[in-house]
């Protein structure tokens, strides 16, 4: 990226801040340079935040960010990066953050952290740039709400990219909360593909045979047990 195209980025990015522009701006420059931060208002000795510490404070409460023009603007980037012909990689994810002593804070859920915690989980949905390394780029990472769910959180993530996106999209998710028939259904309508991890011992049914004509009709085919290959049905397409 050279400077120029940069320099018009950030300046977009920093007029869909909305409020509290100028701090947030500052503080997220803060952020992206300093190695290590006990505290929130250690950001505030960076030489990049030209505020006082408890300006940290009321950056992150004043800023309202739009999320989702956001979220268009890096993948108007995107598309300079990837051909069009081209999937591009995503990876979708549910974090918890656990919250166990903070009783006054609204909308608390269960959430599963090696256990059932008490806290507030996010979904997050990020643009995998290389085969290999750690490094993404998150494209939204959203509050899940106890109206709400990690599935149908992602779903509505996906849906989201999936419109924006003049490429087509590869969806990559972990097995334990998207490895299921919940997930399928789910995204079932969404334009992407779904590389998910299942259970070594996960059982899928083929589509039922036609209905004889006696007795309830049949809800599932043929069983195929995944850890036993003489289950196994037939591909309909080879590599």
């Amino acid at each position: 990226m050279n400077s120029e195209r940069l320099k018009d980025f950030r300046q977009e990015a920093y007029e869909l801040l909305v409020r509290g522009k100028d701090a947030t701006f500052e503080l997220m420059d803060a952020v992206m340079t300093t190695r290590n931060a006990a505290c929130l208002a250690e950001f505030s000795l960076n030489p990049l935040f030209n505020r006082q510490w408890s300006s940290v404070y009321e950056a992150l409460q004043d800023c309202r960010p739009d999320r989702k023009k956001l979220m268009l603007l890096y993948l108007q980037q995107l598309e300079q990066q990837v051909p069009v012909a081209e999937h591009l990689l995503v990876a979708i994810d549910h974090t918890a953050w656990g919250r166990p002593d903070a009783k006054t804070l609204k909308d608390r859920t269960h959430e599963y952290q090696g256990g059932v915690i008490i806290g507030q989980g996010y979904s997050t949905i990020a643009w995998i740039p290389f085969a290999q390394g750690s490094w993404a780029l998150p494209l939204l990472h959203e509050r899940i709400s106890s109206a709400s769910s990690p599935i149908l959180q992602a779903a509505s993530q996906l849906k989201l990219v999936c419109e924006q996106s003049v490429n087509p999209v590869l969806a990559v998710l972990d097995r334990r909360e998207y490895g299921n028939a919940n997930w399928v259904l789910a995204q079932a309508d969404i334009q992407a593909d779904c590389l998910m991890r299942v259970r070594k011992n996960a059982c899928l049914w083929s589509a039922p045979p036609a209905y004889s004509g006696r007795g309830r009709p049949r809800k599932h085919g043929q069983k195929m047990r995944l850890n036993d290959p003489s289950t196994w049905l037939q591909a309909d397409t080879g590599n």
